[in-house]
């Protein structure tokens, strides 16, 4: 990878206290430019960074909201092009700066409006401005953040045996941006940064305050299933829209929509619920899907629904049927490992007969008309099944 570094500016901030209101300097330490940098002790400190930067895979909608690596937009009116947002214009200000005194000026209004953001902490602040001669000659800026690491000592000498580094800084845990974004080799989007960030703390994601960021994977599906859900809907109820019913399993929607823990709703039929799936499987072929039967918890593939696993009721209990070619144990050696399983037909009818034997030992006998009552309606449709 043949990146040449252009400029280099070191800053360093300091911060007395960790809350937000403590007191926040920081200082220019020194701005390097190609040559300066080539001889510098720190190249061989950052030039592995750089590299992992570069190369470091980020998905445009992550598995989760705290992903450590996420990529940013820069937001603008509708109408309005990349010369509205203001962290675009300083981003491009400092790409575009045509002297080393011009760019370290640039470089510390960024690290000004750094410090301006919630529990900043003291470390390294450097800004970097360097070309990646592999597929490009317009520059890539790198902005990186290294926080000091307390308690950190050396070897001192044979009578104090060691001293304490008052500002220590180390590549662990390093916070990044890249901008602008390359989604692939070769190929560069001037709207998009990207952002890395260990930690769940987000200053460092924070201080650019015109960059959104795409939304996780969970949220987009869900609100896909959702406008699924009210398409569903408007079809079932376009001879009636205004009708009673039709408001109650609206209001049933939202507040099933809303709920961080949901039930199995029984809405709607195993075919429908195919169509669904494939239609968001089509999008991410490797979409993840758990849920939780009681106490046990399964996780698999979205795409395995319907062939490698079932779900199913009986004797009014709800079933997971999942089905495979071999079974794998991990840790604890257990009795089950020894299983010669019995064929699923012989098992049916024993689905359903434990609980039941348990309400009646609570219960002292069975209900009045001797069948153990559901747990969710009687799953007819009669009922509204949110």
């Amino acid at each position: 990878m043949d990146l040449r570094m252009e400029y280099l500016s070191f800053f360093v901030i300091v911060t007395d206290g960790e809350d937000s209101g403590s007191s926040r300097r920081y200082k220019h330490y020194q701005t390097l430019d190609g040559e300066d940098y080539e001889d510098s002790e720190i190249k061989r400190f950052l030039d592995g960074e750089f590299k992992r930067i570069i190369k470091r895979k980020v998905e445009r909608n992550p598995n989760t909201e705290n992903a450590p690596t996420k990529i940013g937009r820069f937001m603008v009116e509708p109408g309005y092009e990349l010369g509205s947002n203001q962290n675009f214009n300083l981003f491009q200000r400092l790409r575009d700066a045509d002297g080393k005194e011009r760019y370290i000026g640039i470089a510390d209004e960024l690290v000004h409006i750094y410090l301006d953001t919630s529990a900043v902490r003291g470390g390294a602040f450097i800004v970097a401005r360097a070309t990646l001669h592999t597929f490009f000659n317009e520059p890539f800026l790198f902005l990186l953040k290294c926080d000091f690491e307390p308690n950190i000592a050396r070897i001192a000498d044979e009578r104090n045996l060691i001293s304490q580094v008052e500002m220590a800084i180390s590549a662990r845990s390093i916070k990044s941006i890249q901008y602008p974004h390359m989604p692939e080799d070769g190929m560069l989007e001037h709207w998009e940064l990207k952002i890395h960030q260990a930690s769940h703390a987000r200053y460092f994601e924070d201080f650019l305050r015109f960059v959104s960021y795409e939304k996780p994977l969970p949220a987009v599906m869900g609100e896909q299933v959702l406008g699924m859900v009210q398409q569903f809907m408007e079809d079932k109820w376009q001879d009636d829209p205004e009708s009673h019913q039709r408001r109650e399993e609206e209001n049933a929607i939202e507040i099933w929509a809303n709920s961080d823990k949901r039930d199995l709703q029984e809405y709607w039929s195993h075919e429908q619920v195919a169509a669904a799936s494939a239609a968001l499987v089509e999008q991410k072929p490797d979409l993840s899907f758990s849920f939780k039967l009681d106490e046990m918890t399964v996780k698999g593939k979205l795409a395995d629904f319907g062939t490698a696993f079932h779900f199913a009721k009986h004797n009014g209990r709800y079933v997971v049927v999942l089905e495979g070619d071999s079974f794998q144990f991990d840790k604890g050696m257990s009795p089950v490992e020894l299983l010669q399983p019995p064929d699923l037909t012989e098992l049916l009818d024993e689905i359903g007969t434990h609980r039941k034997q348990q309400e009646d030992a609570y219960a002292g006998g069975e209900s009045e008309d001797g069948a153990a009552e559901k747990p969710n309606g009687d799953g007819n449709g009669s009922d509204v099944p949110w």
